[in-house]
């Protein structure tokens, strides 16, 4: 992160030592606001005495995009219904993976059997029993072997062969070869097997259970007496309001009306200097200027490079975030650590008379229009494809912004590939894999268009492999590749500002997406 200095060091061992993977996330810093004040941070979160009950409101930028947690595709999504739903382990806030639904778990030495023992006692919110035929019946729905699937629902899952049920308390995994990462996978839901209503009244494990939900309004869950970690959660209720812009959010906020928003930008944070606290973080996403590789002029490696050369991640940074955020240069973030290939930022220096020279030997020497569709919802990436229009222009290419709704988002970029360019950010499970398998030419989830055979090839080895230092070589190729060829123009991760009441504490960042609520108490 620019101008920072503190680290909190984090690692998340995969199993039996064969993979670590060191998480960092920045916490007690104070945010600079380029007139010679600050806001602080509160570092009262781990100092307050928690006290039990009471409700807070929890704005959020977009709407949820399926209650059913396998059906979800936003982090946004994701980040709320982390709160209903665990699976058979789940994150904390160092990035380690802790049991959850399961009590303990086994890998063996080739990768290839993953074991795991159900915690006694646990429950779902309708208060019936978790069994071992419910996680069953949810790892083979989200592998696509229950009857009628024709794909996964979590495409990780399709290393798994066999689910076996050993005895009413063990089930085994065996996968068709080795995969060291998968545990970073089974974060995914454990639900209930005859339970058919999760798209309108969620049941999970979680520390909340659903109230209720009004698209476009709010998502309002409650303290769920059974869960089985015993003093958790503080709060009685919680309610997610979908705020319709940064706008609408900062009356809300500044009125009282909600008690927590965590994507603020640099000149909110200091609007609400001395009325909230203000938390500094990271977001742990891959912020980039992404670009449809299968439509004109993108489908020219030269132009997409050539942006490469007229995207400025500092400039950006400096003007949408008064400096703060991690220049990257491929689709992974710093907190992979080892993984985490640094010198692709250097490939493109701004550079406007290489980018020119790259436009020409393209065909395109007098630039071209281009359109840039932004979710109108995330403010952060608005400024951003602002910033990037004027840069762009250096060259003569003239970009225009559409902003768009999130469901429309969803439905014509991220599934319907219907777009030139867009600027979003990407959130990740805690397995480096998943960042990079994406970009596989038959992936999913691959939104850019991206294609290159050695990118396919180097990728089902570096899956393949369980040797740790093999995998970061592979991976660490992986990122190059992209980088080469501008997949997209990699910008930063984003620095994270939380607002937060002052009688609030608790709050915590984690190396992936999500809101903890669980944690948050009144002082």
């Amino acid at each position: 992160m620019k101008q920072t200095r503190c680290y909190k060091v984090c690692r998340l061992l995969f199993a039996a030592g064969l993979l670590a993977i060191t998480l960092c996330g920045c916490t007690g810093d104070k945010l600079g606001n380029g007139q010679g004040t600050s806001v602080s941070v509160d570092d009262s979160t781990t100092q307050a005495e928690p006290k039990k009950g009471g409700s807070v409101v929890v704005g959020i930028q977009q709407d949820l995009d399926s209650l059913d947690p396998h059906m979800a595709d936003a982090a946004g999504t994701s980040e709320v219904l982390f709160n209903i739903f665990e699976g058979l382990v789940k994150p904390d806030k160092d990035g380690n993976l802790i049991p959850a639904v399961a009590s303990k778990y086994e890998i063996s030495e080739d990768g290839m059997t993953y074991t795991f023992t159900l915690r006694d006692g646990i429950t779902f919110h309708s208060g019936e029993p978790v069994t071992i035929d419910d996680v069953i019946y949810s790892v083979n729905r989200c592998a696509g072997k229950l009857e009628g699937q024709e794909a996964p629902l979590v495409s990780a899952y399709s290393v798994i062969s066999q689910v076996n049920r050993l005895d009413d308390h063990t089930v085994e995994l065996v996968l068709e070869n080795g995969d060291t990462e998968l545990i970073g996978y089974l974060t995914a839901a454990i639900i209930p097997k005859d339970y058919e209503k999760q798209k309108e009244a969620p049941v999970g494990t979680g520390p909340f259970r659903f109230v209720s939900y009004s698209p476009q309004h709010s998502f309002v869950m409650e303290a769920y007496d059974g869960y089985w970690q015993k003093g958790l959660p503080y709060l009685d209720k919680v309610e997610f309001r979908i705020v319709a812009n940064t706008d609408s959010a900062m009356l809300e906020l500044k009125g009282g009306s909600i008690d927590l928003y965590p994507y603020l930008t640099s000149d909110q944070a200091r609007e609400l200097s001395g009325q909230m606290e203000v938390l500094v973080g990271t977001s742990n996403l891959v912020q980039a200027l992404f670009l449809n590789n299968a439509e004109k002029p993108f489908d020219d490696v030269r132009v997409r490079q050539a942006l490469a050369c007229l995207v400025n991640p500092q400039e950006i940074m400096d003007m949408v975030a008064d400096g703060y955020g991690t220049e990257i240069g491929s689709n992974m973030f710093p907190a992979f650590g080892l993984y985490y290939l640094e010198s692709t930022k250097d490939l493109y220096e701004p550079d406007v008379d290489r980018a020119k020279a790259l436009l020409l030997e393209a065909g395109y020497p007098d630039g071209f229009d281009m359109t840039i569709t932004v979710p109108s919802n995330y403010q952060f990436h608005v400024d951003t494809a602002q910033v990037i229009v004027e840069e762009l222009k250096q060259a003569n290419i003239r970009a225009k912004i559409n902003l768009v709704e999130w469901g429309t988002w969803l439905s014509d970029v991220y599934r319907g590939k219907q777009y030139q360019s867009t600027v979003v950010g990407l959130d990740s499970d805690l397995a480096p894999k998943d960042l990079l398998d994406r970009y596989h030419s038959t992936a999913r989830n691959n939104f850019v268009s991206f294609s290159d055979e050695e990118y396919d090839r180097v990728l089902e080895e570096a899956m393949a492999s369980i040797d740790g230092a093999e995998k970061v070589e592979k991976y660490q190729r992986l990122q190059q590749i992209l980088a080469e060829n501008a997949a997209s123009v990699y910008i930063q991760d984003p620095a994270k500002l939380v607002a937060i009441k002052k009688d609030l504490s608790g709050y915590e960042f984690y190396p992936v997406y999500v809101l903890d609520m669980a944690m948050i108490y009144y002082k």
